[in-house]
């Protein structure tokens, strides 16, 4: 996870820099000689209810290349939004198969030279002779070398009204375009696990172990397989074999694994490459398309957070998220540090306990604004992330338990080393002091990414939409929200005079506090274990012995003889040396088991089977959600794991599916883009017809019932077959 980011981080870097040299102007269209996008359609003329198809062309730069459908562990495909006359439907993109194209140490799946992408296009009963079809589409996607350039293109094509038959000059290219299709199956297959590796066994009896090469699969599903895994061939007399990486060996067996298997065919006159398609191919989300002239359609329910937002009240609600989110459990612990700080420096001057507060607001901005920075540039770069998406990094959540577990010892008296982090220290000078409340602010910030406030998930999906300058105002508001209580407590003199003198109570309450630091340690240790195996949680426990170590040398180093005390201190350095060491070599992505999720009657989310749910009109409860998500937890236990809840589900045949956003999970990111959201929680309830209903992200058992009412009750043996 943290190879991927830093490799994502540095492309984004030099796509900044390859963007400035060539003019990119804003809305990241891309320069000319990158890709060349046209529209280009079969037919010379549309007559009215005969079908036609359309051709996205995009040829690309030498040496850059676009995504497939599913972009492989980076990157993200083209998508087209239509704006078609009234009554004409654009259906779903067909994917010409895609190569593998190794960029360091990831596997993209995508297309280099050149790709056209064809679209059906449905016309309606009858049309005006007299009135041409205006056909306008806004192309969007990823072209990268190393580095990675966000474009777009508005694409626009006129057709005259007429007898629809194919246009001679475009044969050639709509011929080329089918031929890169992948056609159905022709050798069955047959999957089977073989601990960390599948084996996919094409039953092509009679083939020549020197007619084929380069056999290569590529799976519909983002998180199917480990993209970057070698994918080894062998051919016999019963067939081709291929073996490729699980993505999650924890995980069970997949029993099918729809998608693409493309191999070189060698023969008297050559080499063509050969496509089959497995399985059903999963629609991925389209675009809407706009219309001149739409007919009356239902208005979709309406979240509870607003979707379409603007600059002003996007910042409104990121305000509102954060003054909610110092009520949150997450930044509790913090919470207790500010209350005793300010206790500490009750006694001081008005404009000294100012300068504190503009300190700690100080450090909550900055926090905030390099958090922002850090998510634009990875999603510049093609990283499918967003709120809260440093804890999906094992390194992070133990680094994040390590410093938390050394202020715990600091609270508790054990060590005096954590003033310089979060105003602690008995022995600071002034300037000293201001300094701890600026990173009391930067923890506070780091605390507080697990929750998400209400009001605070569609402001940052709107943020992470739009351009740098409107994305950092948001997260501004958002920080100046969840810096602003402590701010007017300490601009504000009475509230400062009604708090105790400093005493040597202090103390006690000091030590008592330190313990709901230790729980937040307790609770992080836990999501750790989600993410890593056995092993790397046995790593991170013993990365707590060595802070403890760390500490204990330390504090005794200072009491000390001077070349014992530099011994010590030694010590000390070389333990937290190892602590860094075993953070950041923490194995990655471990997905949580699903055992127990079926138990409970909860379907594993994935996206082709929610499409398949759907297109059966059959109704869904989607919960987004992560180990390390404190809202998420408590709306479950609260809300959704109720017996009422349970039991209005099974009346109604719901299919309960869980979507865990612990480890990075592009499927699911998609998902939460897809509806205006950066981060979990996010509560879908899709009732068989029509667009999902948005539940609130904070929820109660009244509110979870009061939407299930729009399903229609079902018998039981029609509840059974629903799931």
């Amino acid at each position: 996870m943290i190879r991927r980011l830093a490799i994502l981080i540095l492309a984004f870097a030099a796509s900044l820099s390859a963007a400035a040299a060539q003019g990119l102007p804003q809305g990241f269209r891309t320069p000319p000689d990158l890709v060349r996008a046209s529209l280009v359609a079969e037919p010379a003329a549309v007559a009215g209810a005969q079908p036609f198809t359309l051709a996205v062309r995009m040829q690309i730069k030498s040496g850059w290349h676009v995504y497939w459908r599913n972009p492989g562990d980076s990157g993200l495909p083209p998508e087209v939004t239509w704006t078609l006359p009234a009554g004409f439907n654009a259906g779903a993109i067909r994917w010409p198969a895609p190569e593998r194209i190794p960029i360091a140490t990831l596997m993209n799946y995508g297309y280099e030279g050149e790709v056209t992408l064809l679209v059906p296009v449905t016309p309606p009963p009858s049309l005006d002779p007299a009135d041409p079809v205006q056909i306008q589409a806004k192309l969007t996607y990823l072209v990268c070398e190393t580095e990675c350039v966000p474009g777009s293109a508005d694409l626009a094509l006129t057709l005259p009204v007429g007898k629809a038959e194919p246009d001679p000059a475009n044969a050639a290219l709509f011929a080329r375009a089918r031929a890169a299709l992948p056609v159905p199956a022709l050798w069955p297959l047959r999957l089977s696990s073989q601990g960390d590796t599948l084996r996919l066994d094409f039953a092509a009896t009679g083939l020549k172990a020197d007619s084929i090469r380069n056999a290569a699969y590529f799976p519909y599903a983002e998180t199917a397989i480990d993209n970057a895994a070698a994918q080894v061939m062998s051919v016999d007399e019963t067939g081709v074999h291929l073996t490729v990486g699980r993505s999650s060996p924890t995980d069970p067996a997949p029993a099918t694994l729809p998608g693409v298997l493309t191999l070189d065919e060698v023969g008297t006159a050559g080499s063509r490459r050969l496509a089959f398609a497995y399985g059903d191919e999963p629609v991925l989300p389209a675009a809407a398309a706009a219309s001149s002239a739409p007919s009356p359609v239902a208005a979709p329910p309406v979240a509870a957070d607003f979707d379409a937002l603007t600059l002003a009240t996007a910042a409104v609600f990121a305000f509102l998220g954060g003054l909610i989110l110092n009520l949150m459990p997450c930044v509790f612990p913090v919470l207790s540090i500010k209350v005793l700080s300010l206790v500490r420096h009750a006694g001081e001057g008005p404009a000294r306990l100012r300068m504190h507060g503009l300190a700690y607001t100080a450090g909550v901005l900055a926090s905030f604004l390099g958090l922002a920075a850090l998510l634009i540039a990875l999603k510049g770069g093609g990283a499918a992330i967003g709120w809260g998406f440093q804890l999906q990094s094992p390194a992070m959540v133990a680094g994040l338990a390590y410093l938390l577990f050394a202020m715990g010892l600091s609270l508790s008296g054990a060590v005096h080393v954590g003033g310089r982090l979060a105003g602690l220290g008995d022995g600071l000078t002034h300037r000293a002091g201001l300094s701890g409340s600026f990173f009391t602010g930067v923890l506070a910030t780091l605390v507080a990414t697990p929750c998400t406030a209400p009001f605070m998930g569609s402001a940052v999906g709107f943020a992470l939409t739009q351009s740098a300058g409107v994305a950092l105002a948001v997260f501004a508001s958002l920080g100046f929200g969840l810096a602003l209580p402590f701010l007017v407590l300490t601009l504000w003199p009475r509230a400062l005079r009604a708090l105790p003198r400093p005493g040597a109570w202090m103390e006690t309450l000091k030590q008592v506090l330190a313990f709901p630091v230790y729980a937040t340690v307790a609770w992080l240790i836990w999501v750790l274990a989600q993410q890593v195996d056995p092993r790397g949680l046995l790593a991170a426990l013993i990365g707590l012995v060595l802070v403890g170590f760390a500490a204990w040398a330390w504090e005794h180093g200072r009491a000390a003889a001077p070349k014992v005390g530099r011994i010590a201190q030694v010590a000390a350095a070389l333990a937290l040396i190892a602590v860094a060491a075993l953070a950041v070599t923490l194995p990655r992505d471990r997905a949580v088991p699903s055992a127990q999720a079926a138990a409970d009657g909860v379907e594993p989310f994935t996206q082709a089977r929610l499409d398949a749910l759907v297109d059966a009109h059959r109704p869904v409860f989607i919960d987004m959600t992560a180990a390390w998500c404190i809202t998420c937890a408590v709306n479950e236990a609260t809300s959704l794991n109720t017996k009422a809840v349970r039991a209005a589900m099974a009346e109604r045949g719901v299919t309960y599916m869980k979507g865990d956003w612990t480890n990075q999970n592009p499927e699911i990111t998609r998902l939460l883009e897809k509806h205006g959201r950066s981060g979990v929680p996010l509560y879908l309830l899709y009732t068989g017809t029509g667009e999902p209903q948005v539940l609130p992200q904070i929820l109660t058992e009244g509110t979870v019932l009061a939407a299930l009412e729009a399903v229609p009750a079902v018998s039981g043996r029609s509840a059974a077959l629903a799931r």
